[in-house]
Formats: structure tokens, C-alpha cells, sequence
């Protein structure tokens, strides 16, 4: 193989040329040549040396946004609020909150036993992230004795995990760890026992259930996950009194528990899998309740005594709607609160357990909005805590009491040097299908903005896993509004923004229908004259990324440019490998490529095998070396072809970030890097230089 890598001594740099080494796949009878299947080499010089020419190229194409960017950076992190301390919870025994040091880049675990009291520090991020590129503290658990503290933590971006214990009375570190978990943990009453997943070495599928003992260091593997489409996490349920183990592939799930109180004893199956069963049980006192989607396609909650679990015995409580999906339940000793989705919105039921009159927590009068059960620790307890946040309100907690109704603000996010929600515009619109189906738009900009057509509009949308991208406040999208964008989001589908059926109208023989939503939402924006096609823009992240690449190829006439964040854009190649991390598990939301029917199809609309020799928009694309959910090599191979095939001259750009995984940078400030990159590329193209 030869390459040609650019200098940074040429005038006008060139991007790089990938070699090709053609390489034939046969998958379901059915040959395809890949040139550049050799990317996946991890460890090849020649493929990090690649990476490498690429990041340098986007960094001399962008050289002249240098200052913008940093402009950008300086804005956007100057609204952050540098001293910052989330609403404490209350849980046995204790306050629990959060909270950010002026300039430090992670956050500081604490508890009080009076919420007046002295602070005790559980962890620090910022001085256990010194020497790590990236640090994230995942998931933490406090033993029932309040002494001793497991947490995990990956230091890599690719959501392999190690746990550690510290003692919480001398503040030392136990020698013990237990590496390639999946951060899902859950200790026992005894405070002795931790249960914990385990990933899978090569695919990390989280598959494995240990019992690890703090006093020994020892584990005994409890289970194990024998079917590549499902994975596995264990947590304590909100009584304390149960240990669930869950096993969930897209279609199904199975739980088993097991007595906190009794570590060593068996788990019990509630109701075994059956394919297209999902259920998701809440614990209280000698009663499971359920939500599930047995009979009921949106879902309904049902309830059974914990001993006699299975479906059989289920009872229903709230029957399914046709046009509300149910999606979550909270229970109190007096109420019971559903957080349901209908049209879209989030709203919450609340249910008195013993007689008196339902109602829906008032959430106000926004358009367009998103709101979640938040913490809820306690039983005993009218309140309620939610969370709120639209296009315009910045994240809000609450706490409701469900008896009197009135809603009490805890903390609304600051936005240092002044914000004027009143200074924006958000509302909803619809764009029709060709098949005549309504698809809904979330849209937010400037009061002052024109609406005259030539409005620079960034169209955003995903569309997978029934995943939904709520209209949620952001505190560095300020700087597109004011700068005159307009911000949409197409409820495109593939989510269940609509309830069940608009996921299952998006996925496996059905996925063309997402990408042709965007693009029907692309040109309902143009035919109201919010835009035109030279100030039109779409961005889309991992599976999105995978619909910017199918619309790419499909309309590219329509957009100025497109960013891609860690795009999976090769989506035969990746599901017909079973040693990649999710493959096996994802069978059931884009089909599996040995299946004919299913190849045929997949074919059609993957990315990177439907590259045409045609004009493209501009393109930016991102990845990560440590990405374990969208390997580096797929955004790599893409760029490479598309740089091969195209036949304009925009630009083609390609950053990975050497040191992260999926999510990008950890910091709470150096997050907003990527960030400015995007933003500057995009007011690049506007010739924008302020």
C-alpha cells in the first residue's frame, strides 16, 4: 500500500489519500468489495499515521476559524456557572448532592447528615482525573450501613468499567478492584457482597453476574448471558429489599430477583422471556407493579403479588392507550405517578392510592417541552421531584406536592451574564409524509431573527431505538441563535415520539422511512420559506450519523452542509461482525445481513456502500479512537471513499479525537472543544466570522 500524506510545509494543503486494498465480503450469498477494510488495523502505523494526516488536514482547512473558535469556547463556557451544586436527595440517612469548583472540569461526589451540617467529600473527579485524558465516574453505590463506597470508573471513553471500593470512615482505597465491568452494580444487605456485570473480553457484551465479596476479594459467577442478543445489569430496587437482574435485548426482557437480605440464595425468574415481551417491574411491599407491553402495544401497568410473579397472574391497573405511550412509574405509599408521552410531550399522572381524583401535574403553557421523573428516593412522602426543561427554559427541578398541587422551583439552571427567555421564539410544525404521515418538528430562534427565506436553519435528527431527542434546553446553542439560526429537531421515525408504532414504522424493513421523514422535514422548512438549500444544514450523532450518511446520499442537492458525529455509516459490514461490540444484540432493530430479505434492504441504504460519484454538500465528520459502540474505522472508510467518489470541491473534513470514546471529551468545559469545531464549520460555510 502507498499513501499520500500532506506536509504542513505545503502552501495549500491536500487531503490525505487512503490506499486502497480491495478485500472481498461475502455476506448472505453476495459479494462486496471493501478497499479499505485494512482501517480496521488498530494497531497498524499506517492506520494511526492516517488518522493522524486527517485530523492535521481539518486542522489547516479550519486554521483561519482559530479565533472564532475560541471566541465561541470563551461564550459558551463563560455562561457556565463556575460554582455549582446540584438539589440534594435525601437517602438513608443522608443528603446526597453534586457540585463544581470554580475552573475544574469535574464534579465533586458529597453528603451531609444535615442538610446544614459538615460536608463529607465521597469523591473528588478532579484530583482522581489528573493524568487521564478522559475520566468518567459512572455509576456509585453506597453500602446499607452507609460505611463502605463502590464506584466505576473507565478511563479510556469505551464504557469498560473498573469498580473500586473505598472505606468512607478512613477514606482509604481498598486494594481490591474489579475490572471489565459494565458499570451496573448492587450491594447486598450485609454489606460484605457486591453484585456486578461483567463484560464480555471480546465483544463486551455485559453477559456475566458476579457475587464479589469485599472482606475475601473473591467473586463466584452467579450467570451467564448464552444469548448474544441480550445483555445484562443488575441494580437494588427502590424498597431496598430486592436485587434485580435484568436481560434485555430490543424486543425482550426477563427479571429475576433476589432477597437483599439473603446474598447467597437463589434468584427468581418473575416471568420468563418470550420474544416481543418487554416488561419492567416496580417493587413495594408484597406487590410488583409492571409495565409492559403484554396486550398492550403502548404499554399498560399491571400489578401481581411477588409470589406468584409470572405474566399469568398479571393484573391490570392502567390499561394501554391507542395515542398515549406509557413510559415510566413512580410509586409513594399514597400515590402513584405515570409519566406518559402523548403528541409527543412528557406528561404526568398523578394517581392517589386510596381513593380521591386523578390528575396531570401542570407543566404550564410552552409548545414544546420535556420533562422526566426525577430522584425519587422515599415512600412516605407527598412530594414529588421532576424535571423540566424546553428549547427556551433552562433545566429546572421541582418539587410537586400531589396533595395540594403546588409546585415548588428547587433550582433553575443559571446562565451567568443574563438570559431573556422571552427573547426566543419556539413552536412545533408538522411536515406531511408522502405517504401522508404527519411528521413533528420542534423549532426554536431568535425574536429578532428574519424569517425571510435565506435563514441559516440547523435541521437535527437521530431515529433509532426508539430513542427520542426531546426539545431540552442548551446552553451553547445561544451562540447559533443569537448569531440569527434557527434550530429544528425532527421527531422523525424510529423514536416513539409518537408512541410504539411510530418506532416500529422505523426500524428493520422499515428503516427508509426515517431518512425520508428528514428529508421531507428538510423541505417542508424550505417550502415555508425558513430557509433555502444554501443556508439549510442537518446534523445527526451515531445512528443520526447514519442518517446524515443515507439522506447524504440520497438528497444531497438540499443541504449547504452536514455534520456527522461518530457516524455508523457501514452497516453491513458492522452487522455482519459478531466480534464488534452490539452487533449480535441489534439484530432485531436493523435486521441480520445473512438474511436475504434483510441484506437486500440494508444494502439499499447503507451509508458507505451506496457512496455515488456525485456533487456532496459540505461534510464534517467526527469519531473517537476509543469509540466502542461506533468503531473509528467505519466514519474512516466512509471519508475515504467519499473523498474518492465525490465530484465537487467542498469540503470533506474528518476529526477523531485520539484520547475519548462515544460521548467525546469528559470535562464539563472541554466538552464544548468538539463543540465550537462544529459550530465554527458551520458559520465557516456562512463566511461568518463573528
Amino acid at each position: 500500500m502507498f499513501a499520500c500524506y500532506p506536509h504542513s510545509s505545503d502552501n495549500k494543503m491536500k487531503p490525505p489519500v487512503a490506499p486502497k486494498n480491495p478485500v472481498t465480503l461475502r455476506t448472505a450469498g453476495y459479494e462486496r468489495i471493501d478497499p479499505y477494510f485494512w482501517m480496521r488495523e488498530r494497531s497498524n502505523p499506517q492506520v494511526l499515521r492516517h488518522l493522524e494526516a486527517e485530523n492535521t488536514y481539518t486542522a489547516a482547512v479550519m486554521a483561519d476559524t482559530e479565533n472564532l473558535q475560541e471566541q465561541l469556547f470563551t461564550e459558551i463556557t463563560s455562561r457556565i456557572c463556575q460554582e455549582d451544586v446540584s438539589v440534594p436527595y435525601f437517602h438513608n440517612g443522608y443528603f446526597y448532592y453534586t457540585r463544581f469548583e470554580k475552573n475544574k472540569e469535574y464534579p465533586v461526589y458529597c453528603r451531609k447528615k444535615n442538610i446544614n451540617g459538615e460536608e463529607q467529600v465521597l469523591l473528588d473527579g478532579n484530583k482522581m482525573a489528573k493524568g487521564h485524558a478522559y475520566y468518567e465516574i459512572d455509576d456509585y453505590e453506597i453500602s446499607p450501613d452507609n460505611k463502605t463506597l463502590a464506584y466505576c470508573v473507565d478511563t479510556e471513553g469505551s464504557h469498560v468499567y473498573t469498580v473500586y471500593f473505598k472505606n468512607l470512615e478512613t477514606d482509604e482505597i481498598y486494594c481490591g478492584s474489579i475490572p471489565l465491568a459494565s458499570g451496573s452494580i448492587a450491594w447486598a444487605d450485609d454489606n460484605r457482597t457486591l453484585f456486578c456485570t461483567l463484560l464480555d473480553e471480546e465483544t463486551f457484551r455485559s453477559d456475566k453476574l458476579i457475587r464479589y465479596r469485599l472482606d475475601t476479594g473473591r467473586s463466584v459467577t452467579l450467570y451467564t448471558e448464552k444469548d448474544e442478543a441480550f445483555s445484562i445489569g443488575v441494580f437494588r430496587s427502590k424498597s431496598e429489599k430486592m436485587i434485580f437482574l435484568v436481560a434485555e435485548s430490543n424486543t425482550s426482557s426477563e427479571y429475576q430477583y433476589l432477597d437483599a437480605s439473603h446474598p447467597s440464595g437463589v434468584f427468581r425468574i418473575i416471568q420468563p422471556r418470550e420474544k416481543n415481551l418487554e416488561y419492567h417491574p416496580h417493587h413495594y411491599r408484597n406487590r410488583f407493579y409492571i409495565i409492559t407491553n403484554h396486550e398492550a402495544k403502548n404499554f399498560q401497568l399491571m400489578e401481581t403479588s411477588v409470589k406468584r410473579p409470572s405474566k399469568e397472574y398479571w393484573q391490570s391497573l392502567v390499561p394501554q392507550s391507542d395515542d398515549v405511550l406509557l413510559e415510566d412509574l413512580e410509586v409513594f405509599d399514597d400515590f402513584m405517578v405515570l409519566q406518559e408521552r402523548k403528541n409527543g410531550l412528557i406528561h404526568l399522572q398523578i394517581i392517589p392510592r386510596h381513593g380521591g381524583e386523578k390528575h396531570y401535574l401542570d407543566f404550564g403553557n410552552e409548545e414544546v417541552y420535556t420533562a422526566d421523573l426525577s430522584v425519587n428516593t422515599l415512600y412516605d412522602t407527598h412530594f414529588l421531584r421532576v424535571e423540566y426543561s424546553s428549547l427556551t427554559t433552562p433545566y429546572s427541578v421541582f418539587d410537586y406536592n400531589m396533595t395540594t398541587r403546588e409546585k415548588i422551583l428547587r433550582k433553575q439552571q443559571e446562565i451567568v451574564g443574563g438570559y431573556n427567555p422571552h427573547d426566543y421564539i419556539a413552536r412545533r410544525l408538522y411536515a406531511r409524509a408522502a405517504d401522508g404521515t404527519e411528521v413533528p418538528m420542534s423549532l426554536v430562534y431568535g425574536k429578532n431573527v428574519q424569517l425571510n427565506g435565506e435563514t441559516p436553519l440547523l435541521l437535527y435528527g437521530y431515529g433509532a431505538y426508539g430513542e427520542n431527542i426531546d426539545p431540552k434546553f442548551s446552553i451553547s446553542r445561544i451562540s447559533l441563535l443569537d448569531r440569527g439560526f434557527i434550530y429544528a429537531i425532527a421527531h422523525i421515525r424510529g423514536s416513539q415520539y409518537l408512541g410504539r408504532d411510530w418506532y416500529e414504522n422505523g426500524k428493520m424493513l422499515h428503516k427508509r422511512n426515517t431518512f425520508t421523514d428528514f428529508i421531507t422535514c428538510a423541505e417542508h422548512l424550505i417550502a415555508l420559506k425558513f430557509t433555502d438549500r444554501q443556508h439549510l444544514f442537518a446534523m445527526g450523532a451515531s445512528a443520526g450519523g447514519l442518517l446524515m450518511g443515507a439522506v447524504l446520499n440520497m438528497r444531497p442537492d438540499l443541504f449547504k452542509g452536514v455534520i456527522a458525529d461518530v457516524p455508523f455509516v457501514d452497516v453491513v459490514t458492522t452487522m455482519n461482525d459478531k466480534s464488534i461490540p452490539l452487533t449480535t444484540g441489534e439484530f432485531d432493530e436493523w435486521g441480520d445481513p445473512e438474511n436475504e430479505e434483510h441484506y437486500r434492504y440494508m444494502i439499499s441504504y447503507s451509508p458507505y456502500d451506496n457512496v455515488q460519484a456525485q456533487a456532496y454538500p459540505n461534510i464534517l465528520v467526527t469519531s473517537a479512537l476509543n469509540d466502542s459502540q461506533v468503531q473509528y474505522w467505519e466514519p474512516a472508510k466512509w471519508v475515504a471513499k467519499l473523498r474518492d467518489m465525490k465530484t465537487d470541491s467542498n469540503l470533506l473534513l474528518f476529526h477523531i479525537n485520539m484520547d475519548v470514546g462515544h460521548g467525546g471529551a469528559s470535562g464539563r468545559f472541554e466538552h464544548y472543544r468538539e463543540v465550537t469545531l462544529e459550530y465554527a464549520f458551520l458559520l465557516k460555510l456562512l463566511q461568518t466570522t463573528s
